[in-house]
């Protein structure tokens, strides 16, 4: 008999509260758990034989002694909640402060509660595949990347620049008026001091409205992907297009100009930038940054690891061929099994994020 670790503990599809039994375990520690005396933290991880809904799983007579739930420890549930919440609001733009998504109240901000940005911009996971992805395919392009290598200090501090980018995306998407404006407004400030030569020569400025057409061409529509392969597939294709439509609006904001504002509009933009597109030696430097990022402690390592190549996956395939990391049929379902199966724990453990204050702003 030994006690279920931290992960065997939130490692199911789906939690029920009135008991410590959980759907979805398999595994050695299905069938067994500490349950002395003194333990509290133990749970079981039995398999019942009937579910909360009366189906029964197994041809054995069910007792009043198997239906008896065991006893009940909720304060471990809470704390295991709390603990994944607060390790996903470090990682995000929350952990920087400023920002006051809860007021005033009855403010729309930029997009408002019925927008599709504010749909696909509210899940944390699909949004950090998405945006490790984009990181990667925005490496490709000699003139934003040399940028970036200038003037960043993303190599030192992987996780500043995360929480950066995040902070403007959860501000402008679910932040009031004047907080998106103030953002926008912060960040042409910066992009007008990002200026220089790149190693063919060519100049650079991060106000160039073409450079900006690119970056905000790579984050949405690798952010949109993410979405359909991780949070909704099943999003219309008239829903897509105005997501493409809704968040243009920011990149014109920051400069850009002739951004695409649909699905085939995006899908001939790639097509006709590919040409402009490089691999060299920083960008594999920028690879190779990010699938050795350090995580923020131990526990965040495999996770890590896991969002990591699911990024690589959500590469077109042209973009992971010209960064050398495609990956085969078996890595690759194995790598959507184990997103999949995560996602659903980070969902319900966070319950104070951007779409969560925007919406108590929002009285919805």
């Amino acid at each position: 008999m030994r006690t279920l670790s931290l992960w065997e503990r939130t490692c199911p599809r789906k939690l029920y509260f009135g008991r410590y039994i959980f759907s979805g375990c398999t595994g050695p520690f299905a069938n067994n758990a500490d349950r002395r005396p003194g333990r509290s933290h133990a749970l079981r991880a039995e398999a019942p034989s009937r579910w909360p809904s009366g189906h029964v799983l197994n041809s054995e007579r069910v007792t009043d002694a198997k239906r008896a739930p065991p006893p009940m420890h909720e304060p471990d549930m809470e704390f295991i909640r709390t603990r994944i919440e607060t390790q996903v609001i470090s990682l995000t733009g929350l952990a920087l402060g400023q920002l006051d998504l809860e007021n005033p109240k009855g403010d729309p901000g930029l997009f408002g509660p019925q927008s599709v940005c504010w749909k696909v911009h509210g899940d944390f996971t699909s949004m950090l595949v998405g945006g490790i992805s984009a990181l990667m395919l925005q490496a490709l392009h000699p003139l934003a990347l040399a940028g970036i290598w200038d003037h960043s200090s993303f190599r030192q501090d992987m996780l500043g620049r995360l929480r950066r980018t995040g902070q403007f995306l959860s501000g402008t998407t679910y932040g009031s008026t004047q907080d998106a404006n103030w953002l926008i407004d912060k960040v042409r400030a910066i992009h007008l001091n990002v200026t220089g030569t790149a190693p063919d020569g060519r100049p650079y400025a991060a106000s160039d409205p073409d450079l900006l057409t690119w970056v905000h061409v790579a984050e949405v529509s690798s952010f949109l992907a993410a979405h359909l392969r991780y949070r909704n597939p099943a999003l219309s294709l008239a829903d897509q297009d105005l997501y493409y439509a809704e968040t243009a609006l920011i990149a014109e904001r920051l400069g850009a100009r002739n951004v695409p504002r649909s699905r085939q509009a995006i899908a001939d933009y790639l097509a006709d930038i590919r040409g402009q597109l490089v691999c060299d030696e920083r960008s594999r430097e920028v690879l190779r940054l990010l699938l050795d990022a350090p995580a923020p402690n131990w526990l965040a390592k495999p996770f890590g690891v896991l969002m990591m190549r699911a990024g690589v996956d959500l590469l077109p395939i042209w973009a992971s061929e010209m960064l050398d990391v495609t990956q085969g049929p078996v890595q690759r379902r194995l790598i959507r099994l184990g997103v999949n199966n995560t996602a659903p724990i980070l969902r319900w453990a966070v319950r104070d994020g951007s779409a969560q204050r925007a919406k108590r702003r929002m009285g919805v």
